[in-house]
């Protein structure tokens, strides 16, 4: 969403830095064509407007370029009765953008308490070609405090000006507005809750994205019931833990009575304010939330929850037309992206998606054995998810423009979406055609405005009754279907004339407010997913305060409130006051050499007052007496400043006249940034007895200077005074006082150097004795740094390891100790080796490989850390792919010390010209694989939620082989395999278990698939025993079992006596997976991590969740 602000920007509110624009006394007005006739004017403000009216305006503004006005007004205009006006800021409102807003012409008039609701949209036209045209809408509630509503930022000045762009033509400027006003509601006291039973979201900026995203979600109640039964506890913070903050999130939409904020939850994604106030893409979100959502899950009793949800599959497919060659490849998705542009629906965009491509002429297909081949290309659903996201391509690339642009085109969707339709031409011959894919419509997620900004808000049917909502951000109400649906369609809408002798052509406008996202729900599915959420599914610690004692839900959040109205009030009063932070000589003895190397302190580590800006700054001297003991008289106050170095160092004394002032006025003079702290050195002079003295006179002439002591033997850096020098003085002149002040003997050898800068790289240059303070350009504030000296080289080689200032501080500002941990044990530290962040590839698996014992380093293999999930990067550092440690540590905009090693076999950089396949070999329990004899057979099987999908041909290539999707499976050929009879067959047995929960029957399969020879004739019996042996189950468990055939889904079960082999196919059918005779029993075993598909989703967006 555009942050949407009035005119001024010079004060801010909490939310969204609202203000009215207080100055309209300048009558800076333009005419303005009006296009169509505006109603009489309502001289009763108060009055209500029955029927939303509309009129739109259009605003020629000639000679543009040539005004030298802050600002500029339109005349005034009539809409529903009230008084309106254009506000333009032609040359941006302190913003390279021009600024535009929607005014209310006569505020200054109106009685008290006055209020009006308005829509519209503001646009500037492209006057070559109007698709160009830049549009944004928005909706407000116009009163005295905020009498303007628009866009700061409505359109880059270069562009504007660019008058190969189109947007002046003969330097005129063409502005159009839409205004739609309602009935007036008051929208200050509005009760979502009251009247809907729903409560909205707050924006942090431009979150609406999010918002509708959370809205929908939130009202999947079975989603919601596995976000409050994943597992969490009192001791976690909201702020840190994604499923604690959604819980809690999830808790407030349900039983607060207002509008609910949406930081914590933005902080435990690892946001910052920055971050909030970036529009983002709901598609981008919703992906990247899930995955998360889905990695937390795992191990939980919620774990597959996502996957059940929204997971569908569907098969890639090329199939030969003149031989019988065809190559599938099966994928799943979470969501579907449909086109818009050129579909004049739903069904229409899954025409599109199943059409068939052909593969012909230039573009044959490559069938391994028959070389180039005429054939046929498309994609078929294997199955749709209970819970069916559709995305619309509303977004798409112009070539001809170079940039994104909007398809604002008309294209409908229905409110029950039939996916069996035509008999099935959707699916693919496996798909299991008794589940009946009729979706019914949930949610309609809205994007409008064009594609550098707009607003995001949501259409939803929580319990998919006739009623719909919409979600707004903070704002609930109830909407008929037309408005949820036909009137999100896009297109074009057309606006009656009011007059039509004016002009007989009805106005026809783009509607840039249209669906961008569906969710659908399978009606045979709708029971399980829309269930009830009560309290007992919610953990009881999201339910007590902090006195351990239940709560009601409404205590609980008024309570929440009442902290958040204390919190509030502080922020209220905030500028009220100045935050003054004192920094004295003990901080930068106890910081410097410890905590800090470079400059003098850390302000946020020194003793702060919290001053009323209105108190006298000596009065405030008072209590830093009463603080620190230090009479008034005995007091000098220094300004800090940040040079251009960025280096912050004290800069003057303040003056007399200063010091009489207000805290607030001396703020604002010191403080260039206008923020609320103040810093200051307080400069103290001891006398012979330590007692604090009047400090000494300073001329001009005088430098205050910081000194810094080294110890090459020790590497130890510490501060041990200040001293004033004169300019014109020379270092050879306080050498005797230096050496007193390091407990060195007066005629001590020392050499000094002044520590310049240290970012981005150390700036530590040696002072020559024999120069003068101001030859040196040294001046108050700086900082010298010196040492015994010189250092003789035999020091320097033999124990020294940093033998002067310059390279300790060098040392200092590049060292990093990192944390080594084996990627097998990626949660334990195996040892630390202190580095440089210089050193190269080499020098650091040099230094591993040290660490280790081994001789060759190219065997080492570095793998980054993810600085948000704590775990190991998906991907590892190529062999010299990065210059310097720096980079192995960066994650994003975080810094880490931690890097995971693993030995290889081979050397890495022989390494990488291999693929690398995760292969699990079958009852493998030991490290080794144990073969029956040396010349064992093996195969390679794919095996995807514990079913065996596929056998690999011996001469099948590397590198169609993928280990991403599936688990890769090496066993031994059994013996009875390589001699089948020409009546036997080989079938798949599968482990199963039934969920019967909300009254529908759901196979689950578990543990290790596996084939077995069946004969012909025999009996169930027969085959069971052969099963107990090879699976070596115990009597009395193996009497439980079941046995049933299995025929695309259905069971069908089998009694001891039945011939098995008369129940599976004599051919080979594609999908045999899907005919298998199943063993149903409790899964016993523990749960075990499978490899599959563990980053179903990995791709870089710019949405990130960092924790």
């Amino acid at each position: 969403m555009t942050v949407m602000t009035p005119a001024p920007i010079d004060q801010q509110d909490d939310e969204e830095m609202l203000v009215p624009h207080t100055d309209l006394a300048e009558n800076n007005h333009q005419p303005m064509e009006v296009v169509a006739q505006p109603e009489a004017a309502n001289t009763v403000e108060s009055q209500p407007v029955e029927d939303p009216q509309s009129s739109r305006f259009t605003w020629k503004i000639p000679e543009f370029s040539r005004m030298n006005t802050k600002k500029l007004y339109s005349d005034v205009f009539i809409v529903g009765g009230y008084k309106w006006r254009v506000l333009i800021f032609p040359k941006g409102n302190n913003v390279d953008y021009l600024s535009m807003y929607l005014d209310v012409a006569d505020s200054s008039n109106l009685p008290y308490g006055w209020s009006r609701y308005a829509q519209f949209s503001l646009a500037v036209i492209n006057q070559v070609h109007n698709k160009y045209s830049v549009r944004k809408d928005t909706q407000h509630q116009f009163n005295a405090r905020e009498s303007d509503w628009g866009f700061t930022s409505f359109m880059p000045l270069g562009e504007l000006y660019d008058a190969s762009r189109g947007y002046l033509v003969n330097d005129t400027l063409v502005v159009e507005a839409e205004v739609l006003v309602r009935r007036i509601v008051d929208y200050w006291t509005y009760d979502s809750k009251k009247e809907t039973g729903y409560v909205g979201l707050k924006n942090q900026g431009a979150t609406c994205y999010m918002n509708s995203l959370l809205q929908t979600l939130y009202h999947i109640p079975y989603f919601r019931k596995a976000v409050y039964h994943m597992p969490t506890t009192e001791n976690d913070m909201p702020s840190g833990s994604i499923p604690l903050a959604l819980q809690s999130l999830f808790y407030k939409l349900q039983y607060s009575d207002t509008s609910v904020a949406t930081k914590e939850l933005t902080k435990s994604f690892g946001w910052d304010t920055y971050d909030s106030f970036m529009q983002h893409d709901v598609q981008e979100l919703n992906r990247v939330l899930c995955e998360k959502l889905e990695d937390k899950m795992k191990g939980t009793v919620v774990e597959g929850t996502i996957q059940k949800l929204f997971e569908g599959h569907h098969m890639n497919y090329i199939e030969c037309i003149n031989v019988d060659y065809k190559s599938t490849r099966k994928e799943s998705f979470y969501d579907l992206q449909l086109d818009v542009k050129g579909c004049r629906d739903v069904y229409a965009s899954f025409d599109k998606y199943v059409e068939v491509e052909p593969l012909e002429g230039d573009n044959k297909y490559h069938a391994e054995q028959f070389g180039l081949q005429d054939a046929k290309k498309g994609v078929l659903f294997i199955d749709f998810p209970p819970v069916l996201q559709l995305q619309l391509k509303r977004f798409e690339y112009d070539f001809m423009r170079d940039t994104m642009v909007k398809i604002n085109d008309r294209y409908e969707f229905p409110l029950q979406l039939d996916l069996d339709r035509e008999d099935g031409k959707y699916l693919s011959p496996e798909a299991d055609r008794t589940v009946r894919n009729l979706y019914t419509l949930h949610s309609v997620l809205v994007h409008s405005g064009g594609v550098h900004g707009g607003h995001y808000y949501a259409f939803i049917r929580p319990t998919l009754s006739e009623q719909w909502y919409k979600f707004d951000d903070e704002r609930v109400t109830k909407e008929d279907t037309k408005r949820a649906l036909e009137e999100q369609y896009g297109g074009e809408e057309e606006l009656p004339q009011t007059n039509p002798g004016f002009n007989n052509t009805p106005f026809k406008f783009t509607k840039y407010s249209n669906a961008y996202m569906l969710v659908y729900i399978r009606e045979s599915d709708k029971d399980k997913i829309i269930c009830n959420v009560d309290e007992k599914d919610i953990a009881e610690h999201l339910r007590v305060n902090s006195g351990r004692v239940l709560l009601d839900p409404k205590e609980r959040l008024k309570k929440e409130q009442e902290e958040k109205e204390h919190k509030k009030k502080e922020k209220a009063e905030a500028h009220l006051y100045t935050i003054i932070k004192v920094a004295r000589d003990e901080d930068l003895s106890e910081q410097i050499g410890k905590d800090i190397y470079f400059d003098l302190v850390d302000h946020d580590k020194v003793r702060s007052f919290r001053v009323q800006k209105q108190l006298s700054f000596n009065t405030f001297k008072e209590e830093v007496a009463k603080e620190f003991g230090i009479p008034v008289q005995f007091q000098r106050f220094w300004l800090w400043a940040k040079r251009q170095n960025h280096t912050y160092r004290p800069n003057r004394p303040l003056t007399h006249i200063e010091e009489a002032q207000s805290v607030g006025q001396l703020r604002e003079v010191s403080n260039k940034v206008h923020n609320a702290e103040l810093k200051l050195f307080l400069e103290v002079e001891l006398g012979p007895d330590l007692r604090p003295i009047a400090p000494p006179e300073k001329t001009k002439d005088d430098i205050l200077l910081f000194f810094k002591l080294y110890d090459p033997e020790k590497e130890e850096l510490r501060y041990v005074g200040r001293l004033f020098v004169k300019s014109t003085g020379k270092p050879s002149e306080i050498l005797t006082k230096l050496n007193e002040m390091a407990g060195y003997d007066p005629d001590e050898d020392i050499g000094l150097y002044e520590e310049i800068k240290f970012e981005p790289n150390v700036m530590c240059e040696p002072i020559d004795k024999k120069l003068t303070f101001r030859a040196s350009q040294l001046e108050d504030g700086d900082i010298v740094c010196f040492q015994k000296g010189p250092v003789t080289v035999m020091d320097s080689e033999d124990h020294i390891r940093y033998p002067d200032v310059p390279s300790y501080l060098e040392y200092v500002h590049n060292r990093q100790v990192v944390h080594f941990r084996s990627l097998d044990k990626p949660k334990e530290d195996d040892f630390c080796l202190e580095m440089s962040r210089l050193y190269t590839y080499d020098d650091v698996v040099e230094k591993v490989a040290q660490q280790l014992g081994l001789e060759d380093p190219s065997k080492i293999r570095l793998t980054p850390h993810n600085c948000y999930s704590q775990q190991p990067k998906p991907q590892p550092i190529k062999y010299r792919g990065v210059e310097h440690l720096s980079d192995m540590l960066v994650h994003y905009n975080q810094t880490s010390d931690i890097l995971y090693y693993e030995v290889l076999d081979i050397p890495l950089p022989e390494l990488q010209g291999l693929k690398t396949l995760k292969v699990a070999f079958h009852h493998a329990t030991k490290d080794e694989v144990e073969l029956s004899h040396p010349n064992a057979e093996l195969r390679l099987l794919e095996v995807f939620y514990h079913k065996i999908y596929k056998v690999f041909p011996p001469n099948e290539k590397i590198e169609n082989i993928n280990d991403q999707y599936w688990t890769l499976r090496a066993e031994e050929i059994p013996e009875e395999e390589k001699n089948l009879g020409p009546h036997d067959r080989l079938i798949h047995v599968y482990h199963f278990t039934k969920d019967t929960a909300q009254n529908q029957m759901q196979i689950q399969n578990f543990g290790e698939p596996f084939f077995l020879v069946i004969h012909e004739g025999e009996t169930l019996t027969e085959i069971k025993d052969r099963i107990k042996k090879k699976l070596q189950v115990p009597d009395d468990e193996f009497a439980k079992w079941k046995f049933a055939f299995f025929s695309l889904g259905r069971p069908e079960y089998l009694q001891d006596s039945d011939i098995v082999s008369s129940r599976f196919q004599r051919r080979d059918v594609y999908g045999a997976w899907e005919q298998y005779l199943g063993l149903e029993h409790t899964d016993n075993a523990p749960k075990r991590a499978y490899a599959v598909n563990q980053n179903r989703h990995t791709f870089e967006k710019p949405v990130k969740i960092y924790n």
